[in-house]
């Protein structure tokens, strides 16, 4: 069941709402009902905090911040002091309603995660559950709902724990004007931190689901590195399929821990995942960053670098088994094929200076593949047996000279095996761009 808790109407966005749809469903966590907006629930939140208000569960306060941080500055006991509790201030449209915590004793959060957590009441201050605007607060509002809605766990980031003692004293309190409804379980999860050991932080770290999809990572590749923070399945496998995780997971056998958001390993993980594919399956992935569909879903971003027409899918198809084993995203592969599609290459700068500007050798090496190339037949096998022959003509390892034949051709001094790109490409193509770039090499 999806709920959307949006009772803080400043916050609530309907994109942000898309987006936590969007990205459960590409995860494959569709929701069976919902999504549901906790404000559409909120004639019944009101409903109850006056059935509380009635019982002195609730009472009014007419304290404003500023009030309550001027009377309690200096107190050893930080939060309200309870000023409003016992004066009888009548309930207005402009009064707040706070909750009565118990003098004494403690609440005991009974955590599935991290055993037995007690809060004493004297430590507790008398927290607002309705504002002076009438709007019923996160506390409340999620105590009603998951009593409604018949809520069987309650999993959340252990920065949570601190309102949960609230919950439950709310929970008994609405217990005593509403039916009686059993406790949910309690599990609060360790929080995840970035490389720095910092609390994850929507201003600083990348923490969109959405960017991950728009980079090229795969759902199941996500689930399966998600799942593994702090917690862990029996035995060293990191890769592990989404119903080994379904039947070993135990919330009981998470730790404490903060768990690392390590991207490095989930990269490393996504790029496992790609080469666990079939040719049809990663071709098929590769469509909306290569070949997006009209009206289909596609990443953020201008699309490839190429047109339409330009793009040939069974040239693309020919070259994909070559990618699949050197990508880790699939935003990687527009990079690695661009050279095949595009008039002429997007050449890297920095690769051009180095092998054929600022190389001696460089005109030699571009004349003798002219030359080779001319007759050859352009298959891999014979391309490579041609240009090791070049190389040894030249006194040369193959290495060394495949290295402006590479820049010249494709653009970048990296990228899918050489021979194969040459014969993609063809020979009248290839011959074009040997002598295109040959003017800029020293001679």
């Amino acid at each position: 069941m999806l709920r959307i808790e949006d009772t803080d109407q400043e916050r609530g966005r309907i994109e942000w709402l898309d987006g936590i749809i969007s990205a459960m469903e590409w995860l494959g966590l569709a929701a069976d009902e919902g999504p549901f907006r906790q404000s559409e629930a909120e004639p019944r939140h009101r409903l109850l905090a006056d059935a509380l208000f009635e019982a002195g569960s609730l009472y009014a306060c007419e304290c404003s911040r500023e009030e309550i941080e001027s009377r309690t500055k200096g107190n050893a006991t930080p939060g309200y002091d309870g000023f409003c509790r016992d004066r009888g201030v009548v309930r207005t449209a402009s009064t707040a309603l706070r909750f009565r915590v118990p003098d004494q004793g403690e609440t005991i959060v009974i955590d599935v995660i991290r055993g037995e957590v007690a809060f004493p009441h004297s430590a507790m201050e008398d927290f607002v559950a309705v504002k002076s605007t009438g709007q019923p607060l996160f506390a409340l509002a999620n105590a009603i709902d998951d009593r409604d809605m018949a809520i069987t766990h309650i999993i959340r980031g252990e920065d949570l724990l601190p309102t949960t003692p609230k919950q439950l004293l709310m929970w008994s309190a609405l217990d005593q004007v509403d039916a009686e409804v059993p406790l949910p379980v309690f599990a609060h999860l360790p929080m995840l931190v970035n490389e720095q050991r910092k609390k994850l932080s929507k201003r600083r770290d990348p923490v969109a689901v959405e960017s991950y999809r728009d980079k090229g990572y795969l759902p199941d590749a996500f689930v399966n590195y998600l799942a593994l923070l702090g917690w862990s399945p029996p035995g060293d496998a990191e890769i592990v399929d989404r119903q080994v995780l379904i039947d070993e997971f135990r919330l009981e056998d998470v730790h404490h821990a903060p768990a690392f958001f390590d991207v490095a390993k989930l990269t490393h993980i996504n790029g496992e995942y790609i080469r666990a594919m079939s040719l049809d399956e990663f071709v098929e992935a590769c469509r909306p960053w290569v070949a997006p569909v009209e009206g289909a879903w596609r990443p953020e971003g201008d699309g490839p670098p190429w047109s339409a027409e330009r793009f040939d899918d069974q040239r693309f198809r020919s070259i994909a088994p070559l990618v699949q084993e050197r990508v880790s995203m699939l935003s990687e592969v527009p990079g690695m094929i661009d050279f095949l599609f595009l008039a002429d290459p997007a050449y890297d700068a920095a690769a051009v200076s180095k092998t054929i500007e600022s190389d001696e050798a460089a005109g030699q090496i571009l004349d003798a593949a002219l030359d080779a190339y001319a007759s050859a037949a352009f298959e891999p096998s014979v391309l490579h047996e041609a240009t090791v022959a070049l190389s040894d003509g030249l006194g040369m390892k193959l290495r060394k000279t495949q290295a402006p034949i590479r820049v010249a051709v494709t653009g970048r001094s990296v990228g899918p095996p050489l021979f194969e790109s040459l014969a993609l490409l063809g020979r009248a193509e290839v011959i074009r761009r040997l002598e295109l770039v040959r003017g800029r090499a020293s001679r």
